[in-house]
């Protein structure tokens, strides 16, 4: 259950990014509907979604493979799930994405660059962050400056993202039941939260 009432006063800005939000996702995001409650937050956190997704220094694939890793990381369900059906929009490969979830036991499924950006997302997302040199290191060496910075980035607004919804309470809204990609782990995550 949501922490933060997802019933928003309704107003003509909100009537605007409800339509835009079915029009664009198909379903009004509950971290939208959270955000609501502050039209200067929101307004401001839109902008910056908005501009993210101007980025285009690193590949898409790499760059959804950390945002993937780092929800997991923090383990906010509802990234995981509206992460399935963002890749199922631009067309990444649905094996990659799913095993993602838990890359670390499937290492042979990714390759080696593949597999330095997801565990740099994940050294990226400890508290405190664990990002060696060496790390560091080998992706520049691979990506080169530019990508190494946009991935940075992705990943520290991923766990804005991933921290937000887990604080506000938000889980899976449904998104991956849309696409091709089953959510990897929704009874082992259904049991964790139990368990919690």
């Amino acid at each position: 259950m949501a922490r933060i009432s997802l019933d928003v006063p309704r107003g003509p800005l909100w009537r605007l990014a409800e339509w835009y939000s079915r029009h664009r996702y198909g379903a009004v995001l509950d971290p939208g509907r959270a955000y609501g409650h502050n039209t200067r937050v929101a307004v401001t956190y839109v902008r910056l979604e908005q501009r993210v997704a101007k980025w285009r220094a690193a590949d898409p694939l790499l760059k959804h493979l950390a945002v993937m890793v780092s929800a997991v990381r923090i383990g906010c369900s509802w990234c995981v799930d509206f992460g399935h059906w963002e890749a199922n929009e631009l067309g990444l490969p649905a094996d990659k994405v799913r095993l993602a979830l838990d890359w670390r036991e499937s290492p042979e499924s990714f390759t080696e660059l593949e597999r330095l950006v997801m565990e740099y997302a994940e050294a990226m997302t400890e508290t405190p962050p664990a990002v060696t040199d060496d790390m560091v290191t080998r992706l520049l060496d691979r990506l080169g400056e530019a990508a190494v910075v946009e991935i940075t980035a992705l990943v520290a607004v991923e766990n804005l993202r991933s921290r937000v919804n887990s604080a506000f309470g938000l889980t899976s809204q449904g998104f991956s039941d849309r696409c091709a990609v089953p959510l990897a782990g929704r009874e082992r995550r259904g049991a964790d939260d139990e368990a919690g």
